[in-house]
């Protein structure tokens, strides 16, 4: 199991949407914040608030697509607040156009962002836990990990890169007998803003999830330590699927909508503060 209480937890995308839910959850929990986002006036705010609830957090402004930045958040985060025990890389973008309209600049965003900051900030931040033996890695992907979709090529493919980067670090963990435990996290499209104008064909096979039925998933498996929490759980036959023939596969997707769910995208447009999930204090978490 892993616990929050008194654990240095780094979350990655911290400002708003999920990263922000789960702040406020897990620092109810009685988790020592460190915080990072590229907005940072946002990530003021949510430090302030934080704060005034009696949580331990600290905050860093990092842009995840620039590799530099990274390593200089990193080592002040090292220096200043010691050892990670959870890392949760959480940020994520998504342009939401065709392979030809989006631009090289959309397109090598979304994979610095999506895919290489999972490995810049775990090289940063795994040595500490392997010295210590200890440590949770978490990854939040995407159901676009797991299966294509259309007008998605960049961020799908971004996010079959984070699964395997899981799936790959977990085995290379296991091989070397290290007490370190990795989750992914697999998600259909929430509700945050991220994915604004996306729909779903048929809502009680496949629902837009809410934020709040989100982060209570995601915080659930990591204290669970398991290993994928993927939602709803019917994607998980998306592996089933896989043994069918590809022109079958197509058709399934296509007959449940996933590969037009996109068409009328809008994406979150201005930044806007996520739906508030009210959590105890720190100070009552252990009173619940």
């Amino acid at each position: 199991m892993t616990a929050f209480r008194d654990s240095t937890v780094l979350l990655t995308g911290a400002a708003g949407g999920l990263g922000l839910l789960m702040t406020r959850q897990m620092g109810a929990e009685g988790a020592r914040l460190v915080l990072w986002d590229v907005n940072a006036a946002g990530l003021e705010s949510v430090r302030a608030e934080l704060a005034r609830s009696g949580v331990r957090v600290a905050t860093y402004a990092c842009d995840l697509s620039d590799r530099d930045a990274i390593a200089d958040a990193a080592a002040r985060t090292l220096a200043e607040q010691g050892t990670v025990d959870i890392l949760i890389n959480n940020a994520g973008v998504v342009s939401g156009k065709t392979l030809l309209d989006a631009s090289d600049a959309d397109i090598e965003r979304t994979f610095a962002v999506n895919s290489l900051a999972l490995f810049w900030t775990t090289r940063a931040f795994l040595p500490g836990m392997l010295a210590r033996n200890r440590g949770h890695v978490v990854t939040i992907a995407s159901a676009a990990g797991i299966v294509g979709t259309a007008k998605l090529v960049d961020y799908c493919a971004s996010k079959h890169a984070a699964v395997g980067f899981d799936e790959a670090l977990r085995l290379e963990l296991r091989r070397e007998r290290r007490a370190i435990v990795t989750t992914v996290v697999c998600p259909f499209y929430i509700s945050t803003g991220m994915f604004s104008g996306v729909k779903t064909r048929f809502s009680w096979i496949l629902p837009i999830l809410t934020p709040e039925y989100a982060v209570k998933r995601i915080l659930h498996g990591i204290r669970a330590n398991q290993r994928r929490v993927v939602m709803p759980r019917i994607v998980l036959t998306t592996y089933l699927g896989r043994i069918l023939p590809v022109a079958a596969f197509d058709a399934i997707m296509e007959f449940l909508g996933v590969s037009r769910s996109m068409d009328e995208f809008r994406g979150r447009g201005r930044v806007s503060e996520p739906a508030r999930v009210d959590v105890p204090r720190a100070a009552d978490a252990g009173r619940r």
